[in-house]
């Protein structure tokens, strides 16, 4: 059918149907392989890791003990946020997490911006978890062979504050870890998840190992003045939050997922519990072991975890099966983060806004083969020249404002769609998804101007590129109606 001529604001304001007897989407599906238990270790693994093994020399020096409640606050947040996904994920299982329930529920224009502030969190992080990688990498060769690689070609380049160039030329482990990755994901979506689901075993072993080592050097003076630097709370929630990216991966695998209604609110919520327990216990062996001072030396900032359990027993052993737990376990962290924004992508060019190589499917694998290499190449580019410092807060904002989004999509979709089918509901309905929203824009205001800066350009960039091109190419322009109508008249929709 010839494409409408629509106003801009009608255009920005129209929603996509929620179908359900028939295909969600004209275009390619993904096979339904995922199980339970598959999709939780998935949220699991792309979360914890990437907050424990890297984050604490970033948010101790902020707010010293009181990282505890930093995590706590994070956690807090994400649990809220985590409730409204189970909600949305059950009642609409589709790839494209966030970015689709806003195009159901709050029109093109917000999920256009919407979709560029998830592509943020999962491109940035990917490359910012194979820059930490990278670290526990060249520790491992260290204590294994007493070698590791130059600085050329395992540190970014970094401008000085004299102009003059530190660090490295590239971080070669970064780029490779990133190849890695999306070979396997190409593979095949069942495969990359029984992978991770292994990888993320060994993980939970060597962060309990770490935590009964930790607890036994306690010193009761490393929470002294337990409160002197409560000011840095929500800073250091707002660098830490970045680590709950992985609920949010969950519900990008909707649409992968068998019996989804059930299968993504209890692998949401099952991914939660553990992970927010796991960083508490890691956090508090942390500081019980170290003094707050000495999260900000040289030493924490590379394999600081490794380096912990070396100065807590005195031998290196310990350290080397921490560092070789790490190497694995972030491992699954850039896999699924990775996995995450291959998956968002698809369904953006579902909709039309991307090119539609990006929705190509491999009939031998059932994997979007051109799309994952894509992602694959522009994220090690960013992981390979630019330092973690640049990355981690711009991760923290995408997540933000996801998990606000999903708040504000449910209330939203409750009023328009009264009687759409809802396996799980959230509880306490509306304090819920509110106390989400007021949560997630509290820690927003903590994140550093240059943040907001970087990030709000992002976005202008990405409406640009929607006026000039998305906004021709949408699918919805084949539909009857600017307006949400009942049934569609695509006809790859009718068969």
């Amino acid at each position: 059918m010839a494409q409408q001529s629509i106003g801009l604001g009608a255009q920005l304001r129209r929603r996509k149907p929620i179908i359900f007897q028939r295909k969600h989407h004209p275009g390619e599906e993904l096979p339904r392989t995922l199980g339970t238990f598959q999709l939780m270790m998935l949220g699991v693994g792309a979360t914890v890791g990437t907050g424990v093994f890297f984050v604490l020399s970033e948010a101790v020096p902020v707010a010293g003990p009181t990282v505890l409640i930093s995590f706590l606050l994070a956690a807090v947040a994400a649990g809220l946020s985590a409730l409204c996904y189970a909600e949305l994920s059950s009642s609409i299982p589709v790839s494209g997490s966030t970015y689709s329930y806003s195009y159901h529920a709050l029109g093109e224009g917000v999920a256009v911006l919407v979709g560029g502030c998830v592509l943020l969190e999962y491109g940035v992080a990917v490359s910012a978890v194979a820059v930490g990688w990278s670290g526990y990498f060249n520790e491992l060769l260290h204590q294994l062979f007493g070698w590791q690689l130059p600085q050329a070609l395992s540190v970014s380049f970094v401008p000085g504050e004299d102009g003059a160039a530190t660090g490295g030329v590239i971080n070669l482990p970064a780029v490779v870890l990133i190849l890695l990755c999306a070979l396997l994901l190409i593979r095949g979506a069942s495969e990359s998840a029984t992978v991770n689901a292994i990888m993320v075993v060994i993980k939970i072993g060597v962060l309990l190992l770490f935590t009964v080592i930790g607890i036994t050097a306690f010193n009761a003076d490393h929470f002294s003045d337990f409160f002197a630097q409560a000011a840095g709370i929500s800073a250091a929630a707002g660098t830490i939050f970045f680590s709950f990216i992985g609920l949010d991966a969950v519900a990008t695998a909707g649409e992968e997922v068998k019996n989804p209604q059930k299968a993504i609110p209890r692998a949401i919520i099952g991914a939660l519990l553990i992970v927010t327990t796991i960083y508490l216990l890691v956090a508090f062996a942390g500081l019980a072991a170290e003094p707050r001072e000495w999260f900000e030396t040289e030493e924490a900032q590379s394999a600081g975890l490794a380096r912990i359990l070396e100065n807590v027993t005195g031998t290196p052993v310990w350290a080397t099966i921490l560092a070789a737990g790490a190497v694995i376990s972030v491992f699954s962290v850039t896999l699924v983060t990775l996995y995450g924004q291959t998956r968002i992508l698809f369904s953006v060019s579902r909709d039309g806004m991307i090119s539609k190589k990006f929705e190509e499917v491999s009939p031998k694998t059932g994997t979007p083969v051109f799309n994952t290499f894509v992602v694959a190449i522009l994220v090690a580019i960013v992981a390979g020249f630019v330092p973690s410092d640049y990355l981690w807060d711009s991760v923290s904002f995408g997540t933000l404002v996801a998990f606000s989004v999903v708040a504000i999509s449910l209330m939203v979709l409750r009023r328009t769609h009264p009687g759409l089918e809802r396996p799980f509901k959230v509880p306490l309905y509306p304090v819920v998804p509110i106390l989400t929203v007021v949560v997630c824009v509290y820690v927003l205001t903590s994140l550093k101007p240059v943040t907001w800066l970087i990030c709000v350009s992002w976005l202008a960039i990405v409406f640009l590129f929607y006026l000039a091109y998305g906004r021709r190419k949408a699918t919805l322009n084949t539909y009857t109606s600017d307006e949400e109508i009942a049934e569609p008249i695509h006809p790859e929709l009718e068969k």
